[in-house]
């Protein structure tokens, strides 16, 4: 299941993160990458220690706690801290599939890397190239949204970030450990859910059927979910 997800961020803390980053110390991407992924990935973030890579992971995390479509779509337990890449001209990211396991820096905790998460920062008109494209059993998507904008998919994903031709790509990136592991098991609730807000435009909440749908949602939600 692949959702995007619309004004994450809104433009006034797209240019505030714009701004913070540009004053930031950039490194070599393959700091943060797996044995395997360091092998494929060339691009630059700002170390995760960073009091930048801190404050502004600190807003992504708020904009998230304030939008329903990504706890629909993500059943969130815990969230990796936000991280932030930038792609220049020629740099690229090839096919690989994200670490299961994730260590929380500074605190010796991990997560399982169930949903991953890019969100955008530069508008698309700014660069040429440096598409997401995720693979998977609901087939190939290629991926480039408005500076704001998030896509989520499972982690369990093939995907790669192609090589950019002209201006910058720059990003957040992180995982997010579901309350529901299964990606199956998320994608129907996702799309129960949905339904179920579908319903409530055109019913009253006491509606029957509402309450049936409503009821079924949260049963299966107490059988699936891991806390």
């Amino acid at each position: 299941m692949l959702v995007r997800i619309p004004q994450v961020l809104t433009p006034t803390e797209v240019a505030y993160c714009r701004e913070r980053l540009e004053a930031a110390a950039w490194q070599d991407g393959r700091a943060t990458a797996g044995e395997q992924s360091a092998k494929v990935k060339h691009n630059l973030q700002i170390p995760v220690d960073s009091p930048e890579a801190k404050e502004l992971g600190d807003l992504v995390l708020r904009a998230l706690g304030r939008n329903a479509l990504f706890a629909t779509a993500a059943l969130p337990l815990r969230v990796l801290p936000p991280m932030f890449n930038r792609y220049d001209v020629g740099m690229t990211f090839q096919a690989h599939v994200d670490n299961a396991i994730r260590a929380i820096p500074g605190t010796g905790q991990r997560i399982r890397a169930d949903v991953s998460s890019t969100l955008f920062l530069t508008p698309p008109e700014d660069y040429e190239g440096g598409e997401l494209v995720v693979q998977d059993t609901y087939g190939t998507h290629e991926v480039k949204l408005e500076a704001g904008d998030m896509v989520v998919y499972p982690s369990t994903s093939l995907h790669h970030v192609k090589p950019v031709t002209r201006g910058s790509r720059w990003g957040s990136f992180f995982w997010t450990q579901s309350m529901v592991k299964d990606d199956g098991q998320r994608a129907f609730l996702y799309d129960m859910d949905m339904g179920i807000i579908e319903l409530r435009r055109d019913l009253p909440d006491d509606h029957p059927g509402v309450l049936a749908m409503t009821a079924a949602y949260h049963n299966l939600l107490r059988r699936w979910v891991e806390i």
